[in-house]
């Protein structure tokens, strides 16, 4: 399909972090799995690289492009090579917002230059024990002591959780205001209190490291805390889009990578003396993939390119396109039989990595109900 979306600049750029993923992913990958962590080297290199905070102020040792587009071309790139263990989307997409729209020219000074040579790796604590999609129901706090915050609560589910050194913890600084009392702050690996537990053990995405936190009296400075005291929700909430359209991209573009696979492997593949892909069921299959995987490319590049991208039509993104990859990687097994069931093949792996797609960033379930609510229902 010509991809109208890109330019040449965008097309060189894609293939720099191609072979950025050739030379300092793919060789390791499959140790980083066993190991349920990647080297911190890695984020190293990828500063060096220029692929963190590449849309940061120059000041502050970034690259100054706010083209949203060689952030998705970061993103559909690794997602294509199954490299699920470097997250930097997580760190560019997500977190990145936060870290220069909300911060004051001291903490960019101080945080910046390490977020974006990769000496400084991020996190965004929300999740807890009894709230996952309910950030209203979060019971973390965060109590005003003179010039610090003490803080104490529990989250769970955090990517980048083991090797962070730097967490947006979302907490409670005003109990009794409901969500006008949720207020960001940043806590710092080495602060007394703060706690990381088990690096969990996940079905998928084994290579990235998701941890539970904890926060005993940590106590956190005022100087820490990204805007304003109460407005951490209206922040989250604006943040949202943008992080659940970066969600939409990894799935289609790792959706798109598995059936690229199983074409060949259909096309290849033996069975009663001719390929597979040549019966009809098989074949109806295939062409039933393309035009679905071909209508979401359609919808998630003019998200790419919308700059008025609302919440609804991210939240229509997200669900669709992650909905649609369980789908593709699904059937796509199903074509390779029992070599589809081998951890050595690709789409077996991306059949477990794809599985919380539908989960974090806000479920499908609460994706539809916002789109519902959008409509006047």
């Amino acid at each position: 399909m010509n991809r109208t979306t890109f330019t040449a600049e965008h097309r060189a750029f894609a293939d720099m972090v191609r072979a950025f993923i050739g030379k300092e992913i793919a060789p390791h990958h499959e140790r980083w799995e066993a190991d349920g962590i990647v080297d911190r080297a890695v984020w190293r290199a990828a500063g060096a690289a220029g692929l963190l905070g590449f849309f940061v102020d120059e000041r502050y040792g970034g690259g100054g492009v706010t083209d949203r587009r060689f952030n998705a071309i970061l993103t559909e790139e690794l997602a294509r090579a199954g490299a699920s263990g470097p997250a930097f989307g997580l760190h560019n997409d997500i977190i990145g917002p936060y870290l220069t729209d909300l911060t004051t020219d001291e903490q960019r000074q101080r945080w910046l230059p390490g977020y974006c040579s990769g000496e400084i790796i991020t996190a965004i604590a929300m999740s807890e024990p009894g709230a996952g999609s309910d950030l209203q129901g979060i019971t973390t706090t965060a109590v005003r002591d003179g010039d610090e915050y003490v803080l104490n609560g529990q989250k769970t589910f955090i990517s980048n959780g083991i090797l962070a050194d730097l967490v947006i913890v979302v907490a409670r600084t005003d109990p009794a205001a409901g969500h006008r009392g949720i207020s960001l702050l940043v806590v710092e690996r080495g602060m007394p209190g703060f706690e990381r537990g088990r690096n969990l053990d996940k079905i998928g995405q084994k290579a990235q490291d998701t941890a539970e936190l904890f926060f005993s009296d940590v106590r956190v400075p005022v100087a820490n805390r990204l805007g304003a005291e109460g407005e951490g929700f209206r922040y989250l909430m604006r943040n949202l889009a943008f992080e659940r359209l970066s969600i939409a991209v990894a799935a289609l573009a790792g959706a798109e990578a598995v059936f690229e696979q199983t074409l060949a492997y259909c096309k290849q593949r033996q069975a009663f003396g001719r390929p597979i892909g040549t019966f009809q069921h098989n074949r109806f299959v295939l062409a039933e993939l393309a035009t679905e995987l071909r209508l979401g490319r359609v919808f998630v590049d003019q998200c790419l390119i919308d700059a008025a991208l609302t919440a609804e039509t991210a939240a229509m993104a997200k669900w669709w396109c992650t909905e649609l990859q369980l789908r593709t990687v699904d059937r796509c097994l199903q074509l390779h039989g029992g070599y589809g069931y081998m951890r050595e093949y690709a789409v077996a792996r991306a059949y477990l990595d794809a599985r919380v797609q539908t989960i974090y960033g806000g479920t499908t379930e609460i994706m539809k109900e916002l789109i519902g609510r959008s409509l006047g229902l």
